[in-house]
């Protein structure tokens, strides 16, 4: 007989569960959320509370232990709905308010729209399409497990079957729909940073990469490179704003699809700085792109300042998707790259005369900081370690981040640790200046510039079933004191925080503020003669709303 599909039916139990998670959605988290962006997280929150119970219901049954027959059923989920429905209605009534606190301490007016109609109608069809998918995994499963059963003994059938049907979403997921759409994606950004700005002309000036006589081919640059080469302050912009004589900084940046080979797009980037002149100015700074291969201009126009334009910056792009994807499916890339760019680098440097070489620094943001840790081998640079790193944004994985926390002082915080004297490591905030301590640096010095606000730095993958570190903290000013810990709940609120990291003005979330900027790379580098009367200068220019520091930046 021909196996037919049971019609989709809905469990009471589970879906009360998946309805108390929904509503407990709606309490904040680190980044504030519209409507729209609301009832899909509530939608996915509801459905897998109805997928954990469901498996919880499926697994009791099948180790054959006593259920309750259908009138106590009834009671009992009559007595479990009750305080759900009061749990929906309280959190539906409160929802607005608690995004504008959110909302209040990234510096955001309160919402003049979020729509619980709106919001809950959405919730129900995102929950609906998760459902009718979950209603044929389980007609796949029930299929497989059913033929088996012919076979072989059921207990046995059901195993197998279960593990049929997970390998098949899977090989489904992953080797089609996620490898479809990550071509997709890839193709697209590649194609939109060749195809932006197209008519975009090379620079005519031979002291720019891409200009008269470079080996990097304009073309090939990408708009990321295009924008970092062509940005950014000139000499005159310098002295007018610091009232010094200055020099044209060197921005140096290759593209990736100047080449295949990420050693070979390393060594183009060396030879252009030879042919420039990198190795001859007074600051050289080895940075690491995001995934997408943007350069924050928050972190590269105020240095140029600082240093009277006497600075030689070098990227190399390594990938075309943003960040968070790069993290998932190109993570080698973009260590790789990073580490052939400053072994080739770093060699160079230390084989220079210690007396003239210029002073060596590292920096990244976001996926940038953590592919530039990675290439920061404490092995390679023990006997000439370079001066000094700026990090900025560091995602959540990186290991050097993550063992400099583990390492904080006893009663330090964790959004904000102290490490030992603070010679070597130090973290700074939008509330914290990097030199609050007053105690003197050491050779080198390293620093991480990081909000308490920022889901790429904070998200915890352990958040699924314990509350994150921080959590148990006194919340930092730009973190709601509302947010609580919800089992399931907190780690899909900080999976989409990470996808929403961007949406708080600059100075919260991951967009980080020019003047945080100044007072990071001021306490690295050390400028000669700097003085709080250049540094608000320097602010000034760089303007409370701008990214950047150069005009139009």
């Amino acid at each position: 007989m021909p196996y037919r599909l049971s019609r989709p039916r809905l469990a009471i139990l589970p879906l009360l569960t998946g309805l108390a998670l929904a509503a407990v959605s709606l309490t904040p988290s680190l980044v504030p959320r519209d409507w729209l962006t609301q009832g899909v997280l509530a939608g996915l929150s509801m459905a897998v509370g109805y997928l954990v119970m469901q498996a919880l219901l499926t697994l009791w049954r099948s180790l054959a232990l006593p259920v309750l027959g259908r009138r106590a059923a009834a009671v009992a989920h009559l007595i479990v709905a009750l305080p759900v429905m009061a749990l929906v209605a309280g959190c539906l009534s409160r929802a607005g308010a608690w995004q504008d606190d959110i909302r209040a301490r990234v510096g955001l007016p309160p919402a003049e729209e979020f729509s619980i109609v709106w919001m809950v109608g959405l919730a129900v069809m995102v929950f609906g399409a998760m459902f009718l998918i979950g209603w044929l995994v389980q007609g796949l499963f029930d299929l497989l497990r059913l033929r088996l059963a012919r076979y072989i003994p059921v207990r046995t059938a059901n195993v197998i079957g279960l593990l049929l049907a997970a390998q098949l979403v899977v090989i489904v997921t992953r080797d089609g729909v996620v490898n479809r759409l990550l071509a997709v994606a890839d193709a697209s950004y590649a194609a939109a940073q060749q195809l932006a700005d197209p008519d975009a002309a090379a620079p005519v000036e031979g002291w720019r990469a891409g200009g008269p006589g470079s080996l990097i081919d304009w073309a090939l640059m990408g708009k990321p490179g295009r924008d970092f080469v062509l940005s950014g302050p000139d000499a005159a912009d310098i002295a007018a704003g610091t009232g010094r004589p200055a020099r044209d900084p060197l921005r140096i940046y290759v593209g990736l699809a100047q080449d295949a080979d990420p050693q070979r797009r390393a060594a183009i980037a060396l030879a252009e700085m030879d042919r420039l002149g990198a190795f001859q100015r007074k600051i050289l700074v080895v940075a690491s792109p995001t995934g997408t291969g943007w350069m924050d201009p928050a972190g590269h126009d105020p240095l140029e300042y600082m240093h009277d334009g006497d600075i030689a910056t070098v990227a190399v792009q390594y990938s075309y998707l943003q960040s968070p994807l790069a993290l998932i499916f190109e993570t080698e890339s973009g260590l790789e790259q990073a580490d052939a760019l400053m072994r080739l680098i770093h060699d160079r440097w230390r084989a220079m005369d210690p007396e003239t070489r210029p002073r060596l620094y590292m920096t990244g943001i976001s996926l940038g900081a953590w592919s530039s840790m990675h290439s920061f081998s404490v092995f390679r640079m023990l006997n000439d370690p370079v001066d000094g790193a700026l990090w900025v944004g560091p995602p959540f994985p990186s290991q050097l981040w993550r063992e400099a926390v583990a390492a904080r002082n006893p009663g330090s915080r964790y959004v904000l640790p102290e490490v030992g004297g603070g010679d070597l490591i130090r973290f700074a905030s939008q509330y914290a200046a990097p030199d609050r301590s007053g105690r003197p640096w050491g050779r080198t010095r390293i620093l991480f510039l990081q909000y308490a606000s920022d889901p790429i730095v904070f998200f915890d993958p352990t958040s699924a079933w314990r509350a994150p570190r921080w959590m148990r903290e006194r919340p930092a000013p730009d973190v709601s004191p509302l947010l609580e810990f919800v089992p399931i709940v907190t780690q899909l609120q900080l999976g989409l925080d990470m996808m929403l990291s961007r949406v708080p003005p600059d100075g919260f979330g991951h967009r980080y503020h020019a003047h945080d900027y100044i007072a990071a790379w001021a306490a690295v580098t050390a400028p000669e003669g700097w003085t709080e009367a250049l540094a608000q200068r320097l602010r000034d220019i760089c303007g409370q709303e701008v990214i950047g520091c150069a005009p139009g930046g």
